[in-house]
């Protein structure tokens, strides 16, 4: 549980690149280990860790680590300051949220998170654009996410406020209140390619899958205007390669405004 106090001076420190502890009883990370400066893999899995130390920044030449297999609650933002990192593995932790500043690991090109705690992930992990593995299984995400999936009904002023915009009707500042005015102006076209129709405040979730980066199968989570609005890809469940590249060629028609993404698992 504890390594020399005096590592980070020896000589053996300034050519040290690998290092494995794997499978030994750590609690936190020891100081010392923070002074290998070199070091470009680093295993630390099936120990006892709780937390990560924010110092772990120092370690600029890191490509690979390993913390697997310990009780880690959180990750800290300081971790986003290791531009070397392409393999990230956090997998069978208690973690339950990620921080954003994760998008800014741009060599990044692994990050296992499943079997832990998440029940959201930050939209600014998409930024990670050459990610090639992403694990997300047995987190409860989908499971929550799906659960809250809701439809409220649309108000009078909301349909009329539909009526105004799809069927075009005119109409100036001068011949409503301001605050008509601007509710008309919050108008959000659906997404569905097959479809004229607007909403402002009730909606219908719905997510599609489809192919990212031709790596891994992305949940999109999109809007549609009403429970009647038959979208050609409705199906969260589709898995099929032709519903994959049918999905994907509808998502470019879409803007990607109108889109919100939703990692899911």
């Amino acid at each position: 549980g504890s390594l020399p106090k005096g590592l980070g001076q020896a000589p053996l420190a300034r050519s040290l690149r690998v290092l494995n502890l794997s499978g030994n009883r750590f609690s936190e990370v020891p100081p010392a280990l923070l002074q290998l400066r070199g070091l470009r893999s680093l295993s630390f899995g099936g120990n006892r860790l709780h937390s990560i130390p924010p110092d772990i920044q120092e370690l600029h030449s890191l490509e690979f680590l390993y913390l697997g297999g310990n009780f880690i609650t959180a990750i800290p933002p300081e971790l986003a300051k290791l531009p070397s990192l392409r393999y990230l593995v956090l997998c069978d932790n208690k973690i339950q949220s990620i921080p954003p500043q994760l998008a800014q690991l741009h060599s990044l090109r692994s990050l296992s998170l499943h079997n832990n705690l998440l029940t959201y992930l930050p939209r600014e992990i998409l930024n990670l654009v050459h990610l090639d593995e992403l694990s997300l299984r047995g987190n409860p995400l989908v499971v929550r996410f799906v659960r809250d999936l809701t439809y409220n009904p649309p108000s009078l002023q909301e349909l009329a406020g539909r009526t105004v915009k799809t069927r075009n009707v005119p109409y100036a500042p001068s011949d409503l209140p301001e605050s008509l005015v601007r509710y008309l102006s919050l108008a959000s076209n659906c997404p569905n390619p097959k479809c004229g129709g607007v909403y402002f405040d009730s909606c219908v979730r719905q997510i599609k899958f489809v192919d990212f980066c031709g790596k891994y199968r992305l949940p999109l989570m999109h809007y549609l205007c009403s429970p009647e609005c038959s979208s050609p890809y409705s199906s969260a469940s589709q898995s099929s390669t032709s519903q994959s590249e049918s999905d994907s060629e509808d998502e470019a028609s879409v803007a990607a405004h109108r889109m919100q993404k939703v990692l899911l698992g």
